[in-house]
């Protein structure tokens, strides 16, 4: 296996056996992303110099026996909107602000006081609100499982890098599925944390930071540094003493709902639903208990909520010079814009649909020590979609899912469950009470193992294949 494959912890046993360097590791990831990189462009300030330096630094400090912190040497990529001091955070927009961040948002201070090199910020489309690796900014972003498809969003790039084997560890964030939806496309790992778990600046509601993996462990691993405490988050939970050294749930005697109909958004696929069913019964062969859960959204509550996103965005919009506004992606215009004509009262329904949205979640999941879901209704869509219905007033048929657990602040995972009949991978989504995000790892790192013979081999790069526009 070459060294850009390895996971974040067979990487870590190697250097400290001095069986693998830094470099070599970092060397080999970069030649992968020149590989990889014009079929898919997945990535956003590159450094390939700056990359080489730091892990020839992290070379030496596991020769001296003394490395930085837990993840020293580690190849790291982070979404385009978490903040990397002396770089801009354009937001995935050619609208957005490209004046030098003043300093690292606490993700990736937590990550780079661990001692993972970021070599690269990975794309996302126009201000994280499609599902989509379309933007204004950023060329269109490709799913290495099919070029012809799309790698979701906005954690765009993290995912397509992740299944391109850019690394072991990927930072993407997450506000309605937007780390979970882009991981279930590409066949990874990736975890939506309880609420406040990880010190994000700017907080707001809904909006977390998640790994995004190839495996559960590494994911784990990632998490013993994020949940770190940061002043800057005044929406983050207390620090809480949890061993991120996760093992294998056992699963006999857990009682798990079984959730195929979200109430709202478009149903699942015939595929979709069959995969993750079975993962259901196999958990029920290991001995879980398998109750079926009625759908507990309605369309009213993720209407409103859009509505209330519209106006947001349409406030975003008017605050830009003229100049700026006329270069986000048209979807995003059209679809702010479409808020122009809302009354006060629709807003604010709209923005009450939070709280309705989160007492349905909990009340729904509360008699379960974990809920199971599809991730998204369907598999990948077309690459140069905007989002699968094509259609700003209608732009979320795919988050019903999702979108409730950002909103009761519930921890929630993606795990690939299969594939289609095209060889698209497919998305389960496991889901926890609120702050059991070491128990979703555990019962994840369980259906890894019990799942692991449905999962294909990773993508390779197209050879003598053009270079994707």
């Amino acid at each position: 296996m070459r060294p850009h494959a390895l996971s974040a912890t067979a990487m870590l046993a190697a250097f400290r056996a001095r069986e693998l360097s830094p470099r070599e590791v970092m060397q080999d990831v970069l030649d992968r992303v020149a590989d990889y990189e014009p079929h898919i462009h997945a990535t956003y300030l590159l450094e390939p110099e700056r990359a080489l330096d730091a892990a020839a630094a992290a070379e030496e400090r596991w020769r001296r026996g003394t490395p930085l912190g837990p993840l020293d040497g580690v190849p790291l990529t982070l979404k385009d909107n978490i903040a990397t001091r002396g770089e801009p955070v354009p937001l995935g927009t050619a609208a957005g602000d490209m004046r030098p961040a003043s300093a690292d948002a606490p993700p990736a201070a937590r990550l780079r006081e661990a001692g993972a090199i970021c070599f690269s910020k990975t794309t996302m489309p126009d201000y994280g609100m499609l599902s989509s690796g379309l933007s204004s900014l950023h060329p269109l972003t490709r799913n290495p499982w099919d070029l012809a498809c799309n790698p979701g969003g906005s954690s765009a790039g993290a995912a397509a890098a992740a299944a391109a084997g850019y690394g072991p560890l990927h930072l993407g964030t997450d506000i309605g599925g937007s780390v979970r939806l882009p991981a279930g496309w590409c066949g990874l790992f990736a975890l939506k944390p309880s609420g406040g778990r990880v010190p994000i600046d700017p907080p707001y509601i809904g909006r977390v930071a998640g790994p995004m993996t190839r495996n559960v462990a590494d994911a784990a691993l990632m998490m013993a540094s994020l949940v770190i405490g940061d002043a800057r988050d005044f929406m983050s939970l207390p620090p809480q003493d949890i061993d991120w050294r996760i093992t294998p749930a056992e699963v006999r005697g857990l009682r798990i709902g079984l959730l195929l109909e979200a109430g709202c958004g478009v149903l699942p696929d015939r595929s979709v639903r069959e995969a993750v069913e079975a993962a259901a019964q196999q958990l029920e062969q290991a001995g879980a208990k398998i109750v079926p859960l009625a759908p507990f959204l309605s369309q009213e509550m993720l209407d409103g909520l859009d509505r209330f996103w519209r106006m947001r965005m349409l406030v975003e919009l008017r605050a830009l010079p003229e100049a700026r506004r006329a270069r986000v992606l048209p979807f995003i215009d059209a679809w702010a814009q479409s808020a122009a004509s809302l009354s006060a009262e629709q807003v604010f329904h709209g923005f009450s649909q939070i709280m309705v949205m989160r007492k349905a979640a909990v009340a729904a999941t509360q008699p379960f020590d974990f809920v199971l879901s599809p991730t998204a209704p369907m598999t990948a869509y077309a690459a140069h979609l905007p989002s699968p219905g094509n259609d700003p007033l209608n732009p979320f048929p795919h988050i019903g899912f999702t979108v409730a657990f950002n909103m009761s602040e519930q921890p929630a995972a993606s795990l690939n469950c299969g594939h289609d009949a095209g060889g698209l991978p497919i998305g389960l989504q496991i889901i926890g009470r609120r702050f059991d995000d070491a128990g979703v790892l555990r019962l994840a790192m369980a259906l890894e193992a019990m799942l692991a013979a449905k999962c294909r081999a990773w993508p390779e790069p197209p050879r003598n294949a053009p270079r994707q526009a």
